[in-house]
């Protein structure tokens, strides 16, 4: 599956449904002509397990989230416009006047606040919040729009897919369909001899629900997390703040707000980097998390490893990465696997 075709793929928080039958078909695909089965849970998670060929090889979890941020109609006004509040952690300062796709129907919409003109010199100090913004679907009155967009319905950012300049790439849902293409190549060309259960979790976006279910399910003797992270490489932020820097390979983390990795685990993996002449960094921030931060506390532990892209404009429509650093983190997550 290409990168744009996984990341125009839509799936916020808790409504993941194209995403996941999409990632299902070509799991499925991939392990017709081996031994595996393609499955998943109550909460909406999709597991791809391929058996492996040396049952003394640890069998190893690698999971990716396949929800992305969004919103969702929260109710319509009088007039039409649709209430909304957000799906995971999106800054309502990137919202104003961009496009967005609304329900099953896939209904075309904009963010919509106070024009200029109107606002006081108070609010024009301010940052707009979800209370000061409506999604306009250009519906005739309250019953329309409820019609086409019933509460409850999500909306996802509309955003072309584009690659540009030296190598890199702008699409709305990188984070972490960059992760979960790496995973679908892991499933079909790792030649690891050992179990591998690729996991694509849903609902990390608003708390590492899925991981939190599937990590249970699996029960693995180690796992790897493949994520997206911030990018603060801008130069008016002083250089030892910039958390990661894109262009120079995955980033591997120590710590971030939900777990702490096993120092061997990293050594491990920088290791492998330095065998197999794969550029790495040291994410410089303990900031966010990922799906870790539940799978490390499953069952009696399990050691985990985090390989992060860097990733400017997270939580945007427009996150931009580097090709290059894809490509890198794919081929260190193949490198750890083997050095299992």
């Amino acid at each position: 599956m290409l990168l744009k075709e996984i990341t125009d793929l839509r799936g916020p928080s808790g409504w993941e449904d194209e995403a996941r039958e999409a990632i299902r078909r070509e799991a499925e695909e991939i392990l017709s002509a081996r031994e595996g089965r393609v499955y998943g849970d109550t909460m909406g998670s999709l597991y791809a397990f391929r058996k492996g060929t040396d049952s003394a090889k640890p069998h190893v979890m690698l999971a990716a989230h396949m929800d992305e941020v969004g919103f969702i109609i929260r109710f319509a006004t009088e007039d039409g416009l649709l209430h909304f509040d957000c799906v995971g952690g999106v800054d309502p300062r990137c919202c104003v006047s961009k496009r967005v796709i609304v329900g099953e129907k896939k209904i075309p919409g904009v963010i919509g606040i106070k024009a200029i003109h109107l606002m006081s010199p108070a609010d024009r100090k301010k940052a707009p919040d979800y209370e000061s913004m409506l999604i306009d679907i250009g519906a005739k009155d309250k019953e329309e729009a409820e019609r086409l967009c019933p509460p409850g319905s999500y909306a996802t950012f509309e955003s072309e897919y584009r690659e540009f300049g030296d190598g890199f790439v702008k699409a709305k849902a990188l984070d972490d369909r960059a992760g979960c293409m790496i995973l679908l190549n892991v499933l079909r060309n790792s030649d690891y001899a050992g179990d591998i259960t690729c996991v694509f979790t849903v609902q990390e976006e608003v708390g590492l629900r899925g991981a939190k279910v599937a990590a249970r399910k699996v029960m693995p003797d180690r796992a790897i997390i493949i994520d997206t992270t911030t990018a603060n490489d801008m130069d008016m932020i002083d250089s030892h703040k910039q958390v990661t820097r894109c262009g120079d390979g995955p980033a591997l983390t120590f710590m971030d707000r939900r777990a702490i990795i096993p120092q061997a685990m990293r050594e491990l993996a920088l290791d492998a980097a330095k065998k197999n002449g794969i550029p790495v960094q040291i994410k410089r921030g303990n900031s966010g998390g990922t799906d870790a931060g539940a799978i490390h506390l499953t069952g009696s532990g399990i050691p985990c490893l985090v390989i992060v892209i860097p990733c400017r404009y997270c939580h945007s429509p427009v996150s931009v990465c580097s090709l290059s650093d894809i490509e890198h983190a794919k081929k260190l997550a193949f490198a750890v696997l083997n050095e299992f």
